[in-house]
């Protein structure tokens, strides 16, 4: 970097782009503020800081060109104004602010906050330039689409394939045992949890614990270091550019969980670090009656206020850069529905030609008033699904949802998505998420066990729909162990056989536990780290043999909803069958007692002579159910709790469907 004498003052520069950028002789800064009186660029030589003035203000935009500054110089903003909570106005002109357009992060908060330079958090002006080859992205269809979702940090942090310096970072999740992990499953997109710069709770830190899950972001467009293995002093840009660009060569995307609804500054009591200090009445919702406060749709003290333009061109901005800088392939939303609150945030998306060509995945809800919004958003949207979640939950683990509520699910949820020209992968299927019981606890645990985060058991939900299979937690017992083994197969084979875009939790085809804890998300230890050292070999096979019947069988990833209708063939897409060797009938599907039923499924398109007919049969009874078969001989291709689950057999007129199991047949 260029020394900064004082014959290099800030000249007048350009009020766009919003940041700081390099142009190869020197930096533009630009900065918006509605309602600031003066702004002052903070530049650092080491311990030494330079104070310089913008002296230019277009459009509510303050910005400034300074001469032979280069990547790596780290500066922050002074921005006057008002302290008038009263008014909305929070402006503290002494204290140092990270610009919302930081690209990098330098230094590391702490508790409690702090006001002189030494603990203040920088940017660093950065250089983008990354020899990103032949990268391309997978741009995998929704329909063939597989998620996986995963913590950076927790994936390898224990994987014995994983160099030891590379293991939990971004590095790390992109080294060839992982990869080859992901490929022997047959998954198609990796979902990150946050990787944006966040923050840890200051109850958390006073605790000794952290926000391990990480949705607490400071930084929109800036990376978490503590995921960085920095190796060969590499930066932790282009350490994730080579994570991606390994990733998309082995036909991997990769999704980032990103967090717009809130952000780490919290409530009126939390510190100011960057928007606040900087206009905090355009970037967060105030009530109108009380403009010393925070709306709080988010649960976390604050809600970005979206429905003002350069608050919404931030969010944009950050998300292009993502898609254009460094190559992701899409987005799951955070509290989707706060986004949405009086903002054109949906408009502004459909229309952007960047953004419209990636996955765009929502949380259909927040907290507040009218914030559960499954099934709302746009074309073009995918939405996790809780319905999809409970129903199986409820049907496979607590008898409470029927025949048909499943079969609504099985069918892609149409009475949800089925609207403005939505096809079925607008749902988002999972049975389990980061957020609540990993598989093997959902049937081993009948409540939370939550003592360890340190709130006397009352965070998480207490409604998870789980059973325990006669024993609470560990057990030996061969009964208990073999109900558990069948149901976690069962709901996995269900999650898989859906219609719409299925999502796995990583680690869950492991058999891993996190001791009944259903809201680890300050757990940064081995209770959410993947434990790789005994995997659950069996389970990972049969996880990678039903993504195998996925691929092969165009029937469970199909682009239209099933109707029931006859096709050019004469076969009606879908036909739902009971097991006494009939179609379904409306008493059946009505019955509270009915556990057992079939979903055969024609091959998608007319004359297609290459696919078998195939017959999907689900039992939850804790009896085997005997199913008359159509007419045919058929071959069956999967049975959920046999040792051997893929070993192919004959079966003429009628099968047995063992309790609590499913099995897949195909027509010769």
């Amino acid at each position: 970097m260029a020394s900064l004498s004082d014959g290099h003052p800030l000249t007048a520069g350009r009020p766009w782009p919003l940041g700081a950028h390099w142009d190869g002789r020197g930096v533009n800064f630009a900065l918006f503020s509605a309602h600031a009186e003066s702004v002052e660029l903070c530049v650092f030589e080491g311990r030494r800081m330079r104070v310089l003035a913008l002296r230019e203000s277009t459009d509510q935009v303050w910005h400034g060109y300074l001469a032979d500054a280069a990547p790596g110089l780290r500066y922050a903003y002074r921005v006057h104004g008002p302290n008038a909570p009263d008014q909305g106005h929070r402006f503290a002109g002494q204290r140092l602010l990270l610009d919302p357009y930081a690209r990098e992060v330098v230094g590391r908060f702490s508790w409690p906050a702090r006001e002189d330079p030494v603990h203040a958090l920088t940017a660093a002006v950065v250089d983008d330039r990354f020899d990103w080859g032949d990268d391309a992205p997978p741009a995998t269809v929704w329909n063939d689409t597989v998620l996986y979702e995963a913590h950076v940090k927790g994936m390898s942090r224990q994987h014995p394939g994983v160099p030891e310096v590379l293991r939990g970072t971004y590095a790390g999740l992109a080294t060839p045992a992982m990869i080859e992990h992901f490929q022997r499953l047959g998954v198609t997109a990796i979902n990150l949890l946050p990787v944006h710069y966040f923050l840890d709770e200051q109850r958390l830190v006073n605790e000794g614990r952290v926000n391990y899950w990480g949705y607490n972001t400071l930084a929109f467009f800036a990376l978490e270091p503590r995921y960085a293995a920095r190796i060969g002093g590499q930066s932790v840009i282009a350490e994730f550019k080579g994570m991606v660009r390994s990733l998309h060569a082995a036909g991997l995307e990769v999704i980032l969980d990103v967090v717009f609804n809130h952000t780490a500054e919290t409530d009126e009591w939390g510190p100011t670090l960057s928007f606040r200090g900087i206009d905090n009445r355009s970037y967060y919702r105030l009530p109108a009656g009380n403009l010393a406060g925070y709306e709080n749709f988010s649960g976390c003290g604050n809600t970005v206020n979206l429905a003002h333009p350069r608050v919404l061109q931030l969010v944009m901005d950050a998300l292009r850069y993502w898609i254009e800088v460094m190559h992701v392939d899409g987005f799951r939303f955070d509290l989707a529905a706060a986004l949405t609150r009086d903002s054109a945030f949906l408009a502004a998306l459909r229309q952007d030609p960047v953004l419209q060509r990636v996955k765009l995945i929502a949380e259909p809800w927040d907290v507040g008033p009218d914030g559960y919004r499954l099934g709302r958003f746009l074309p073009g949207w995918g939405e996790w699904n809780d319905r999809f979640r409970d129903d199986l939950r409820a049907f496979w683990l607590t008898a409470e949802a029927g025949v048909g509520q499943l079969a609504q699910r099985l069918a892609g949820s149409s009475e949800i998505f089925q609207i403005a020209g939505r096809a079925p992968q607008a749902g988002i299927n999972f049975v389990t998420a980061h957020d609540g019981f990993t598989l093997r606890d959902l049937v081993s645990y009948q409540n939370k066990h939550n003592e360890l985060n340190g709130e006397d058991n009352r965070d998480g939900h207490g409604h998870n729909c789980s059973w325990n299979c006669g024993e609470e937690g560990q057990s030996d017992d061969p009964a208990v162990l073999g109900r558990r083994r069948r149901l976690q197969r069962a709901l996995l084979a269900t999650l898989l056989l859906a219609q719409g875009v299925p999502m796995l939790q990583g680690g869950d085809e492991l058999g891993r536990t996190q001791r009944g804890n259903n809201n680890a998300y300050c757990q940064d230890n081995a209770m959410t780290w993947l434990d790789w050292r005994q995997p659950d070999e069996d389970l990972v096979e049969f996880v990678a043999g039903l993504l195998a019947l996925r691929r092969r069988f165009p029937h469970l990833r199909q682009r239209h909803w099933l109707t029931g209708q006859e096709n050019a063939d004469g076969q009606p897409d879908v036909l739902w069958w009971h097991p006494a060797g009939r179609p379904m009938r409306v008493t059946d599907w009505q019955s509270r007692k009915l556990g057992a039923f079939g979903m055969q499924l024609a091959p998608p398109g007319a004359g297609s002579d290459q696919q078998p007919t195939l017959l999907c049969l689900f039992n939850r009874d804790d009896i085997p159910v005997s199913f008359l078969l159509p007419a045919g001989t058929w071959l069956q291709v999967c049975d959920s709790c046999a040792e051997t689950g893929f070993a192919t057999r004959e079966r003429e007129k009628v099968t047995p469907v063992a309790a609590r199991s499913v099995q897949i047949l195909c027509r010769q």
